[in-house]
């Protein structure tokens, strides 16, 4: 058969480039969409033509676009033989949940029914949740790699023991469709949820940083851990490292490496503030350490001397921030008595801080289609499995898809989003009802949005929906039940991850890599706090720099990376006699698409600490 699709693309003078990638591409096409060779080369003349294609050699890269072609053909056919085709909407919800009986009994067309298994092979976009759809339209014909596959909603990783908890564990599909509707009617009271810190708002003027922002940004970062450190009664008062010293001294500074690359034993220098050094730099010298994790732009405190003013010898290094110093003091007194107020107010609610979570970090489709059918089976599943709030992170129309990136798609960015992304989430939450919560936060990687880092949130404002569906900025702190929650779509592991230097413990004690990565955000108080960062991160210390700083330890820190999965107990502080300690659950959800099949999310209850929690990986 490809020898004929070559013959009929000669007879019809087109030559092929790699001939033979794009002889396999049409055959996957004839047999998928049963064309004959000479149909195929029938729709690709309308194609050529309508893409204004001047080459008459077929090359491999334009096989995405004309994927597509076909495929908006067959939704095209569909539509032409069946004009009676009646497509439930949101709006039928109710006459689906109240007549459904009847309307089995008149034969209506396209009604789901009870007996119909939620997760078929080939994947429908019917949107089917307990037995019932909240969303319907006609099933599509094409049969995905993701469609296909078996393994669905398998928990590659658990941790927490805490028995009977509120929505229990809802993973058998075979139940009633009855008891499932009246689960669904009696889900659990709506969360509360209160935004900290300041972000961007939408619509903001960025890419106008100056050199002045960026050093103002760093020297108060560098300021704010001098004063906390000297505060907590632990270390002596900060001193300049530069000046030749033959006594021990206390200094603090940021990491920074002498030139381009990565750091090494000979590389790594100490900038101290303007207050106390002019913002000189010294070379830090590490080698009495045992052990340390420093990487470009980490703020530490460094005990050591320096004999001949040129070097700086360290005995200790502290690489965090005690949980008993004032973390804003620089806070004007305006915003920091209504930051204090916000928290008090939510202290005495009567909302209990307990919380139950389903997480997912885009993509939410595959890297074949712009189905978004791991988005919609995601949604069915946390229609199974109602939690609090369901926390969506991006990104959503991702800027990396191949098609995206072709340009090979026939809508908008905007109304990708829309049509794709934001009408799943409309049908989700009016078949859930009011108490249902969903949280959308955006990423660098999001082509309908800005790109720039902090990030404004989606601009976005749901007529039906609007206290129920919000959109967040980019990185983001907020309480829901009294739970802090700390989300940043930036891969900061990764990044973190490729600049790292570390040395393990002279005892052989391997440290656990991705717990320390995760622990330098907590001990830095930033979501970002590699300087100079990632080529790929558009930093703008111009807006909003104290959005990347964490004013307040949260309980949860979603930190979505390309690293792998993991739900991790961070302990911070405590490593000081008499000093305090606390705990933080740190997750990395994964990616809920992953090239052409599944990825993973996170469902999460929560009690109060780590210790009252329990937590899933679940791959999709």
């Amino acid at each position: 058969m490809e020898e004929e699709i070559k013959e009929e693309f000669l007879r019809n003078g087109f030559t092929l480039d790699e001939e033979e990638a794009i002889l396999k591409k049409c055959l996957t096409f004839c047999i998928n969409y049963k064309l004959k060779p000479s149909d195929l080369v029938s729709s690709w003349e309308v194609y050529y033509l309508n893409r204004q294609l001047d080459d008459t050699v077929l090359r491999n890269a334009e096989m995405d676009g004309f994927l597509m072609h076909l495929q908006n053909e067959q939704k095209e056919m569909i539509v032409k033989d069946e004009p009676g085709l009646h497509v439930y909407s949101s709006k039928d919800v109710e006459m689906i949940l109240n007549y459904e009986d009847e309307d089995r009994a008149e034969g209506i067309p396209g009604t789901p029914n009870r007996s119909e298994d939620l997760y078929s092979d080939s994947f429908d976009l019917a949107q089917k949740t307990n037995g019932v759809g909240y969303s319907s339209s006609k099933p599509s014909q094409l049969v995905t790699p993701f469609g296909q596959r078996k393994d669905k909603f398998l928990v590659k990783f658990s941790m927490g023991n805490v028995p009977n908890m509120e929505n229990g564990d809802n993973t058998d599909d075979n139940k009633n469709a009855e008891d499932d509707i009246i689960k669904r009617v009696q889900t659990q009271k709506k969360c509360s949820l209160v935004v900290h810190g300041s972000s961007p708002e939408p619509g903001c003027r960025f890419m106008y940083d100056r050199i002045e922002d960026r050093f103002n940004a760093l020297e108060s970062r560098i300021r704010k851990h001098a004063s906390a450190l000297g505060a907590s009664g632990f270390y002596e008062e900060p001193m300049d490292p530069s000046v030749a010293s033959q006594r021990s001294i206390f200094a603090v500074g940021m990491i920074c490496c002498d030139g381009e690359g990565h750091l090494n034993d000979k590389s790594v220098l100490l900038q101290s503030s303007v207050e106390h050094s002019g913002g000189q730099r010294v070379r830090l010298e590490l080698n009495k350490l045992s052990h340390f994790s420093i990487f470009p732009g980490q703020v530490v405190g460094i005990e050591g001397h320096n004999p001949s003013g040129h070097c700086l010898i360290a005995s200790k290094l502290v690489d965090y921030v005690p949980l008993s110093a004032a973390a804003d003091t620089d806070l004007p007194p305006a915003k920091k008595q209504a930051l204090d107020q916000e928290i008090q107010s939510t202290s005495l609610s009567s909302t209990p801080a307990e919380i139950s979570v389903i997480i997912a970090a885009g993509p939410f489709t595959t890297t074949d289609n712009l189905s978004f059918e791991p988005l919609t089976e995601l949604l069915a599943y946390s229609s199974r499995n109602p939690p609090h709030l369901l926390i969506l992170l991006g990104p959503f129309v991702d800027s990396e898809h191949p098609q995206i990136k072709k340009g090979a798609v026939d809508l908008t960015f905007d109304q990708i989003f829309q049509l794709e992304v934001l009408k799943r989430l409309h049908d989700y939450v009016e078949y859930m009802g009011s108490e249902v919560r969903v949280i959308l936060i955006p990423s660098i990687r999001d082509a309908n949005h800005d790109f720039v880092f902090p990030q404004p949130a989606f601009d976005i404002r749901p007529p039906d929906f609007k206290d129920q569906i919000t959109s967040l900025a980019n990185p983001g702190i907020f309480e829901a039940n009294q739970v802090k929650i700390g989300c940043c779509t930036v891969d900061i592991l990764k990044h973190l991850s490729g600049e790292e230097m570390s040395r393990n413990s002279a005892d052989g004690t391997l440290s656990d890599r991705l717990s320390r990565l995760s622990s330098h955000v907590l001990s830095q108080r930033s979501f970002y706090p590699l300087y100079p960062p990632v080529e790929a991160v558009p930093l703008d210390f111009s807006l909003a720099p104290e959005a990347l700083h964490l004013s307040l330890l949260p309980d949860l820190l979603i930190l979505p990376s390309d690293i792998k999965y993991f739900i991790k107990v961070l302990s911070v502080g405590g490593k000081n006699e008499g000093e305090e300690q606390a705990k933080c659950v740190c997750i990395n959800p994964g990616r809920l698409a992953k090239g052409e099949g599944g990825g993973t999310f996170v469902e999460l209850k929560y009690k109060g600490s780590p210790d009252m929690m329990n937590g899933s990986i679940i791959g999709i």
